[in-house]
């Protein structure tokens, strides 16, 4: 435990991940630190999330209340209760409109927390946006978890407030952001961000939006080395505040598996042989084609990189019944299941990370000092890597013809291309020596005591917990 935990020890704290490993895996990492300090930590979840956070837990003191899934929800197959397991991404907002029935059981546990032991502060997932009125009735003070930076959450403020995509002539026009010139962006960037103006889930959008607006802050998983532009942009003309404590991955403590999986034992052997691994992984949600699978296999076999690729199982098979695995035999692997993707990026020999450029999986790449192949494919994956490219120059891009970051349909020889660039050319070296300097500030903004996140979230705590506040509808 800290040495500066004592100060903080009579206060408890609640936290409520989003039902989504991305979501989830981060709020169990802050949870540590909240233990660091000596506070008491209850977290709410599901029945069928309560294994998983159980078992990254176990050795926590943290308290875990699950709530059951609500059953018969609209759209969403019985049994579901994570977006990872949504057969479409289309069905998110349902999802999420779904998980509004169970606040009247969330009260009644916290009524019961509450009296036990009371709560100094809660912590909540933004797309839990009914959780402000249940943190409010008990009197409560609610800070949002965001899943976002700072640089998307500035530039999509800028050009939704200055209405700067209004003017476009094409989703694929370069627009400079009035606020922050040195950027510019295309309508493609924002097309998967904002839900149909004329949807059904435009209700629950303006309900997370509402409910972020009224509380009492924001906690980001990045830190202020990072992009201190847009922390000091929006501290300074926004209100709630944004407090950034992360990088958040590198409060969870490293242990090497009891029984080493087979495709660590795999880099082990190219470690052994001093050989460099291409790290290829597009998240849990993701949607890719089968014809986007078989261009990605024709450009990893071509490219004569050795690499490491992550998919889910129903993806595997659109690849797989062709071959594929024995044509790489021995410089490439597939593994068909989650992994714990730091336990990868650690290693000595991974030299690069195709990705989807999913805010976590950005921040680990970055942590750990592998140079990153943005791929963009939803969410605010597309602005993220304008960051990772473009801002903090960390990465490279997939070969594209447009000027948006999302770059549709890749064909093999142009990903070919941006592999062997990223693996063995000129701009993959700078990208890796400009990468492992973004990696020691990372590890020094988490520094315990001096850095600059431990020392946001001391702040973050102490104005919480020893001034009375007022919590706003």
């Amino acid at each position: 435990m800290d040495t500066n935990s004592s100060k903080f020890s009579i206060h408890h704290v609640v936290l409520f991940p989003f039902m989504s490993k991305g979501h989830i895996i981060p709020i169990l990492n802050l949870a540590r630190l909240l233990l660091r300090r000596g506070m008491a930590v209850t977290m709410f979840t599901t029945t069928g999330n309560r294994p998983f956070i159980s078992e990254s837990l176990a050795d926590t003191s943290v308290c875990i209340i699950d709530i059951p899934f609500p059953q018969n929800a609209p759209e969403i197959p019985p049994g579901v209760e994570s977006t990872d397991l949504l057969p479409s991404m289309s069905l998110f907002f349902s999802f999420c409109k779904a998980t509004k029935q169970m606040q009247p059981m969330v009260e009644e546990k916290l009524q019961g927390l509450v009296q036990a032991q009371p709560v100094s502060f809660m912590v909540s997932d933004g797309f839990l946006w009914w959780t402000l009125e249940s943190a409010t009735k008990f009197g409560l003070p609610r800070l949002v978890f965001s899943g976002m930076n700072q640089f998307v959450s500035c530039v999509s403020r800028a050009v939704f407030e200055d209405r700067l995509l209004d003017g476009a002539e094409s989703d694929d026009e370069l627009i400079t952001v009035t606020r922050f010139p040195w950027i510019k962006v295309t309508r493609n960037d924002f097309n998967t961000v904002m839900p149909n103006p004329n949807g059904p889930t435009m209700e629950v959008f303006i309900d997370q939006v509402k409910s972020m607006t009224n509380s009492l802050g924001f906690i980001v998983n990045s830190f202020y080395e990072l992009e201190k532009v847009y922390i000091d942009n929006w501290n300074s003309e926004k209100i709630p505040k944004v407090w950034c404590v992360g990088p958040l991955c590198l409060a969870e403590p490293e242990l090497e598996p009891q029984k080493k999986p087979f495709w660590i034992q795999w880099l082990d052997q190219k470690l052994a042989q001093g050989c460099s691994v291409l790290y290829v992984a597009f998240g849990s949600q993701a949607e890719v084609s089968s014809k986007q699978l078989q261009q990605i296999a024709m450009g990893l076999q071509e490219s004569k990189a050795n690499f490491l690729w992550v998919l889910r199982k129903k993806e595997s098979e659109s690849i797989l019944d062709e071959g594929f695995e024995e044509k790489v035999k021995g410089r490439g692997i597939v593994v068909k299941q989650w992994v714990d993707q730091r336990q990868i990026l650690k290693y000595q020999c991974i030299e690069g990370f195709l990705s989807h450029c999913g805010w976590n999986s950005a921040l680990e790449s970055i942590c750990y000092g592998v140079p990153i192949l943005a791929w963009p494919m939803i969410a605010e994956q597309a602005l993220n890597a304008r960051m990772v490219v473009e801002e903090i120059k960390v990465g490279l891009r997939v070969d594209s013809t447009c000027n948006g970051m999302k770059p549709g349909f890749v064909k093999w020889d142009g990903l070919m291309k941006m592999v062997k660039e990223l693996m063995e050319g000129e701009m993959g070296k700078q990208v890796r020596k400009r990468v492992k300097e973004v990696a020691e500030l990372a590890k020094m903004a988490m520094a315990d005591s001096d850095g600059s996140s431990w020392q946001t979230l001391d702040m973050l705590i102490n104005e919480l917990c020893n001034k009375k506040q007022d919590v706003r509808l």
